[in-house]
């Protein structure tokens, strides 16, 4: 495998797709090793098999706002592989959203999927309307204008969207219920739903959760554990909320959280009712942390800048994709932190990713500590099955145990010979050898 040819016939063909072409990269890169050592893959022409999407499902969303105004948005469903299970991703409502960026998160997708062992797909869709500053009933038109087109290509069996950013709980109510009315059944076509209509049981939690079990396991390679640690957050969505929770829980002190707006240091401890909070500011519909300083008295709000520049023992970005550069690495590096656990996807870019492994820090890419999410989706999507409903300590003891195994194997693949683990060559290549192996047994399909 040559990853500069490849790469450079991937990018005249998708020319600008930035965010989809750094991820390809990173995981050609981390496999390339094991990959040539492996010929029946280069013989079944398993890489540009892989990094192609199946196909691509574009679509215009025209619906109508409350002051009876006409607006017209673009819906995508990236169904990227089905090789261990069906297409299984978020559905993402943000103005960002393009072609690049969600072909980055299916792709990723399907290497975070296979190292939950559990049987599913990589997929991952959305629309570039912005559900912030919407009403309730906008949202809902929206929402059903968008399933009046997507509903054609998903079922329990063959693609099982999530929300993702911008798509919560009210979304995919809303989503839901037009699928049901089209459908004319009842099925488990849709996780992250109303506990009270087949969803499961610390699903919000579950990405913050996995995380910082991710992070745990980490720590204790080296003797450590988030008892008595400075833990920086970013964001203060479900991610954030999740991690925060589960590492105060563990005996961690976090004293950050971020938005578009800047962060929030809070020397006491973000806990208790502070971390309720986070929930009202995401109620809010306003995209900002600054009201938390206005709340609680001794923090501070930082505007424009990021959560990076304190000083921390660990690092949790659950944000957004590229929200940590190099420049941000060094600074965590030069104060101390021992370990950084990616909640989002894709977070750290390129260059803070090797300062990271340059300094030997314990270092966790998205696939595999935020897999968490979509591991309690696979077990929703097995007690929609089985007509269940396990308890929250049933999901949180499984979702544990997936965590731990997946960090088990980014191990095994990743381990080197100095005993400093990759854990992104590890996540790519236990990922990778999954997938790939079940696309030898099918043929070429």
């Amino acid at each position: 495998m040559n990853v500069e040819k490849i790469m450079n016939n991937l990018e005249k063909k998708h020319p600008g797709e930035v965010e989809y072409l750094q991820a390809v990269k990173e995981v050609l890169e981390s496999i390339e090793e094991v990959y040539n050592e492996n010929p029946q893959f280069e013989s079944a022409n398993i890489i540009e098999r892989i990094i192609e999407p199946d196909r691509i499902i574009t679509f215009k969303v025209p619906w109508v706002d409350d002051e009876g105004n006409v607006k017209v948005n673009l819906g995508y469903r990236v169904q990227f592989n089905n090789a261990i299970g069906p297409y299984k991703g978020g559905l993402r409502f943000h103005p960002s959203v393009n072609l690049s960026i969600l072909k980055f998160l299916g792709f990723e997708q399907i290497f975070k999927n296979a190292l939950t062992t559990l049987p599913m797909g990589g997929g991952k869709g959305g629309s570039d309307f912005d559900p912030k500053g919407k009403s309730n009933a906008e949202v809902m038109r929206f929402c059903q204008s968008f399933m009046l087109e997507l509903w054609k290509y998903i079922g329990p069996e063959t693609d099982v969207p999530a929300g993702d950013i911008g798509v919560g709980g009210r979304e995919i109510g809303f989503l839901y219920g037009m699928y049901k009315r089209l459908k004319g059944d009842h099925t488990g076509v849709l996780t992250g739903k109303g506990s009270n209509w087949g969803g499961s049981l610390i699903r919000p939690e579950a990405t913050g959760f996995g995380c910082v079990y991710f992070a745990k396991e980490m720590l204790a390679t080296r003797g450590e554990s988030f008892q008595g640690k400075r833990v920086a957050i970013s964001g203060f969505g479900n991610v954030a909320w999740g991690a925060a929770l589960k590492a105060t829980e563990l005996g961690g002190k976090v004293v950050t959280i971020s938005g578009p707006d800047g962060y929030i240091y809070d020397p006491q401890g973000i806990s208790g009712k502070k971390i309720e909070y986070m929930l009202e500011l995401r109620a809010s519909n306003e995209d900002i942390v600054r009201p938390y300083a206005k709340v609680f008295e001794g923090s501070e709000f930082h505007e424009g800048k990021r959560p990076w520049e304190v000083k921390v023992d660990i690092a949790l970005p659950c944000a957004t994709q590229n929200e940590l550069n190099g420049e941000n690495a060094q600074m965590l590096v030069n104060n101390g932190c021992i370990c950084v656990c990616e909640g989002a996807n894709m977070p750290s870019t390129p260059e803070a990713i090797e300062i990271f492994h340059q300094n030997k820090l314990l270092f966790a890419p998205g696939k595999a500590s935020n897999a968490g999410g979509v591991a309690t989706s696979g077990l929703e999507m097995t007690q929609n099955s089985m007509k269940l409903r396990w308890n929250s300590q049933e999901v949180d003891n499984r979702l544990h145990e997936i965590m731990c195994n997946i960090h088990g194997q980014c191990v095994k693949h990743g381990k080197k010979q100095d005993g400093y683990v990759d854990y992104v060559k590890g996540a790519n290549i236990a990922g990778f050898l999954k997938v790939a192996n079940s696309m030898l047994d099918m043929g070429v399909i």
